[in-house]
């Protein structure tokens, strides 16, 4: 049975020379996509199509290819993809196999050798360089776990808003956020509503506070790191915290609060707690410092413009979550102490 294979390279000229390479592959039967990118999805989503190979650039537009590829997962999760690179940069490497690629091929490389990539990733293999390997395990090392499911474990956001609080809890701006996704600022400020609504927070700290808390609680327990394990979402807050970013610091009280393993857990999340508002506190003063009265006058009045609603029902589930908190802490008979000298002076 022969091998049916869709191309769609970076343009028509390029499509249609890749399939000749290709129809001199006798158990192949080549497929070339000629017009814009919008009809590839319903050329692609044909069940008659075993192999798709598109380019990451399409109709001009970096990226576009990604886009597809990862649209396509939904529609067709059998579907084998190969991505023809536009770009050595590790991201793209990344983008690829993240968008569910099976190989990824230079277009740097000889041009026989992607007879022999569709017929390895036919046989359910992975076809990628040594050097794409090296990316795609440093970049899964170095990739947070973003854990945002209701209590059946149902996700409840989609790939792309996954794909934008990932860049988010790298501590990417909006506007780097767009790059890297290919995507307009005003794309990544809607993305980011949306995720708050389905989440229920306001803010980007109390997003990241969730889904990284989550993600620490379903991992295994603090005892395995003296197994020497990869360390976990929680030492790397931690970390954070201790480099005084209030964030991290607000995540790690949230940690300690998800965790609860003693009286000690709860002493650790208060400390953190007040570490984080001193800290953002003194932050707030300096910036103010910096201001004119009428910056100052803007920002007040975007801050109270600003989802007044989620703003109001943060604000009374935090006053909430520290009564509790304070509440457990004198049942505990426990009291706050502060962390060894050594400990600080690291």
């Amino acid at each position: 049975m022969m091998t049916r294979i869709l191309v769609a390279d970076g343009s028509r000229i390029h499509t249609r020379l890749l399939s000749e390479s290709l129809a001199r592959e006798g158990d192949l039967k080549v497929i070339p996509f000629e017009s814009d990118s919008s009809g590839l999805i319903s050329a692609a989503a044909d069940r008659e199509i075993d192999v798709l190979i598109i380019s990451s650039k399409l109709d001009d537009q970096p990226g576009r290819g990604f886009e597809i590829l990862a649209e396509l997962r939904g529609i067709r999760r059998d579907l084998v993809s190969i991505v023809l690179l536009d770009s050595s940069k590790d991201e793209a490497v990344l983008r690829a196999f993240r968008a569910g690629a099976r190989g990824v091929f230079d277009k740097n490389d000889r041009p026989e050798l992607l007879g022999k990539c569709v017929q390895s990733v036919c046989r359910g293999e992975v076809w990628a360089s040594s050097r794409h390997l090296d990316i795609l395990v440093r970049g899964l090392a170095n990739t947070p776990i973003i854990c945002a499911t209701n209590s059946e474990g149902v996700n409840l956001l989609s790939e792309r808003e996954l794909q934008v609080v990932r860049c988010l809890s790298e501590g990417l701006t909006n506007r780097e956020i767009a790059e890297r996704l290919d995507l307009s600022q005003h794309t990544v400020k809607n993305y980011l509503f949306r995720v708050f609504e389905k989440l229920g927070v306001s803010s980007r700290v109390e997003l990241l506070s969730m889904t990284l808390t989550q993600s620490a609680s379903t991992q295994p327990s603090s005892a395995t790191k003296s197994n020497g394990r990869a360390r976990e979402e929680s030492d790397v807050i931690e970390d954070l915290a201790y480099a005084g970013l209030p964030a991290a610091q607000l995540a790690l009280a949230q940690v300690y609060l998800a965790r609860r393993n003693g009286p000690q857990d709860l002493v650790e999340a208060y400390m953190w707690y007040l570490v984080a508002i001193e800290r953002a506190g003194k932050a707030k003063d300096f910036i103010t410092g910096l201001l004119t009265p009428e910056q100052l006058d803007e920002s007040r009045r975007k801050a109270t413009a600003w989802a007044p609603m989620q703003k109001q029902s943060a604000s009374s589930s935090a006053a909430s979550s520290n009564e509790k908190l304070e509440l457990q802490l004198k049942r505990s008979g426990s009291r706050i102490v502060r962390r060894s000298t050594e400990r600080s002076a690291h």
